[in-house]
């Protein structure tokens, strides 16, 4: 089953795709986008690419497990996906997938602004190992 991994945030929004069965996971990249419409559009274009069998949307909880406002945010574009893809949409705890891209990145060799064009995807993919490791 392929999924695709989605970090969501409110300029870029990164994409990774991996397959359960494989434990295989892949950034692929990352969108800017202006607002919400721009977004969707980014994901539907990804979908239309990548044609992922579900989706894993990025669940920012705070570090004492409670729902924000950044979660709840969260679950109601999750919800929105779901209405528009038809696809079945799970959240994955992100917490501290943007400082494993990071330190994924450290020795990379990238400029910051390398770095920064790519992080996003490369926490997509954090996002979707973390999920194929959980017992979802």
């Amino acid at each position: 089953m392929r999924y695709l991994g989605i970090d969501i945030g409110q300029r870029r929004t990164g994409f990774a795709l991996g397959e359960r069965g494989l434990s295989f996971v892949q950034p692929l990249r990352v969108f800017e986008h202006a607002n919400e419409a721009g977004m969707l559009e980014a994901v539907d274009q990804v979908i239309a690419e990548q044609g992922p069998d579900a989706l894993v949307v990025g669940f920012p909880l705070n570090m004492d497990d409670t729902e924000g406002p950044a979660a709840k945010e969260a679950r109601r574009l999750a919800k929105v996906l779901g209405e528009r893809t038809g696809l079945a949409v799970h959240l994955q705890d992100e917490r501290l997938t943007s400082f494993e891209a990071d330190g994924r990145m450290a020795r990379s060799g990238r400029t910051h602004a390398g770095k920064k064009r790519i992080r996003d995807a490369i926490a997509a993919a954090a996002l979707l190992e973390d999920y194929f490791s959980s017992d979802a």
